[in-house]
């Protein structure tokens, strides 16, 4: 392990701005620390929802791991409107008995673009995501997994975002193969570095690693030319047709209210089927 787990309190300030409507569920918690990046000398504010069997069982859970936490649960913190990823897995939890842990990583409003790509570009600067998914493999998932009951092992665990964070989840299902069997890829800013692509060459994903990648056709040329390239990149690279789903939604855009609509059935996808190669 590269580095070690230091936690601080975390204060919370008063904002003279009008409060926005808190819509997360009793499922979902703020975790009571502050967790230190060690490699980028910064903190970050960490978001858990718990399933809804999760305190009345002893049963240990599959986790996603997510980014922009932010945007996931509540529209008093959200960007622009929230995921409503609580509302969807509680739906989920009922309705099929699908049960999953979920971990949102906080984003740093002034360096996010950095965090996010492991790629340097000329217009946003350095690339800071390989520290960035070292602090999630390094110093989060083994708190989580220590102090939660999770399904530790890397067929039991997703990554999952959108736009640079659905970047950073295509990088980080690739090089951490040994952390992560599963990735959400969500309208992913391949535009951002085209290093992507060799990298992806290079640093092929196992045979049984899931990739549901997922685009809206109004997000843009550019948005359906990049995805297109990667789902032909992957089929010639030879991973299996059944282990990834490129999916283009009608009329979708790039915002929150496209990954609300397809988050459930990705999470769907991704854990419901075992893994086939």
């Amino acid at each position: 392990m590269r580095s070690v787990l230091f936690i601080f309190p975390l204060f919370l300030c008063a904002c003279s701005e009008p409060l926005k409507t808190f819509t997360a569920t009793d499922s979902v918690q703020v975790l009571p620390y502050q967790f230190v990046m060690p490699e980028l000398e910064r903190q970050r504010s960490i978001r858990l929802y718990l399933p809804p069997s999760y305190q009345a069982s002893e049963k240990r859970y599959p986790v996603i791991y997510m980014h922009d936490g932010q945007n996931l649960f509540d529209d008093m913190t959200a960007f622009a409107g929230e995921w409503g990823v609580d509302e969807s897995l509680n739906q989920l939890a009922k309705n099929q008995g699908l049960e999953v842990i979920v971990v949102g990583i906080d984003n740093s409003a002034d360096f996010r673009m950095n965090e996010l790509s492991p790629w340097e570009n000329k217009r946003f600067g350095e690339a800071q995501g390989k520290q960035y998914m070292d602090f999630i493999v390094d110093v989060v998932k083994p708190y989580i997994d220590t102090n939660f009951r999770t399904k530790a092992d890397r067929l039991h665990t997703a990554i999952m975002g959108s736009s640079m964070g659905g970047l950073i989840s295509h990088y980080g299902v690739h090089a951490y193969p040994e952390v992560f069997s599963k990735a959400g890829i969500f309208s992913p800013a391949y535009w951002y570095s085209q290093d992507v692509f060799s990298f992806t060459q290079l640093k092929k994903a196992p045979l049984d690693a899931r990739l549901y990648v997922m685009y809206g056709d109004k997000e843009g040329d550019g948005m359906i030319a990049d995805t297109d390239k990667m789902q032909r990149q992957l089929r010639q690279q030879g991973h299996p047709r059944q282990n990834m789903l490129f999916k283009r939604v009608l009329n979708g855009e790039h915002n929150e209210q496209l990954w609300r609509t397809e988050f459930t059935e990705a999470v769907q996808w991704l854990f419901q089927q075992e893994p086939a190669f």
